[in-house]
């Protein structure tokens, strides 16, 4: 808990850019080392239009961090689905065999090559798959793919973001860093 209440006031210091931002108890699916496949369409984010692609993730239960306005202001999900929220896990269940493996942060530099982009799956829908995957349950999460978590716009090529998916992973599930306002000076 006192993991998720420092990641909390940190995300807080961005609420005025990234959303209405909110704790949710319950499951949620939890894609900071999953891959993304485009699946040629398109996902309208907050009015704006991105490719969108597919990540399959992990099934968690507790305390997980959440932008309201994306998830048409509640922590409830229809149901069969999930949200894709985040959580400061130390190890969590991670692919291709969905063994618990520890969370290692990564910085990468998107690129124009195909997969060499990032895609944003937090507080977008999925939809939990029927069968377990040694013993977890797994989700389809869809999100769009080179959108900053921080401010819906385009992330161009050649920024650092950033991730738990190892390296090759096709465009990994991440943020770049948030660019704040500057300070206007008086």
């Amino acid at each position: 808990m006192k993991k998720l209440l420092i990641t909390f006031a940190l995300l807080s210091s961005i609420a005025a850019i990234a959303g209405e931002l909110s704790i949710c108890t319950g499951e949620y699916a939890l894609c900071a080392a999953s891959a993304t496949t485009p699946t040629n369409k398109m996902i309208t984010v907050n009015g704006k239009k991105y490719k969108e692609g597919m990540a399959v993730c992990p099934v968690l239960k507790g305390d997980s961090v959440a932008d309201l306005n994306l998830m048409n202001g509640s922590c409830a999900a229809p149901a069969g689905k999930v949200w894709s929220l985040f959580s400061p896990q130390s190890s969590y269940p991670q692919a291709p065999s969905w063994a618990v493996a520890p969370a290692v942060f990564r910085s990468f530099v998107t690129t124009d090559s195909p997969g060499g982009g990032m895609s944003n799956m937090w507080s977008f829908l999925c939809d939990i798959q029927p069968k377990q995957v040694n013993g977890v349950t797994l989700a389809n999460c869809y999100g769009p793919i080179n959108e900053s978590p921080w401010n819906d716009r385009h992330v161009p090529v050649g920024v650092t973001a950033f991730t738990q998916a190892p390296v090759g992973a096709v465009n990994p599930v991440g943020g770049n860093m948030p660019i704040l306002p500057a300070k206007v000076k008086k």
